[in-house]
């Protein structure tokens, strides 16, 4: 039967899962959004491009890199979910 402690428990979950793909992804981009932001102020370029265009190729690179973790964790996350369905129900 499906309390709401199981079901806060699945939504916790699903959550911590969704934060650890997002964190793959953003915290790269954010570090080389910083490099980039550290070397626009040492030398004073202010090209909006120089900013985007970095920022952008880590994220698809970390994309091609953790893509195959992040379909697999995903589905993990998918298959578990719908195998407790059908014990929460009845």
């Amino acid at each position: 039967m499906l309390t709401p402690e199981h079901a806060a428990e699945l939504v916790a979950h699903a959550v911590y899962v969704t934060g650890i793909i997002v964190c793959v992804l953003v915290v790269p981009s954010l570090l080389g959004g910083l490099l980039v932001s550290i070397f626009q102020a040492a030398t004073q370029i202010n090209e909006q491009m120089l900013s985007f265009l970095p920022r952008l190729l880590i994220t698809l690179a970390m994309l091609v890199f953790a893509g195959h973790w992040i379909l697999r964790t995903l589905g993990d996350l998918f298959i578990e979910t719908f195998k407790q369905a059908g014990h929460l129900v009845g």
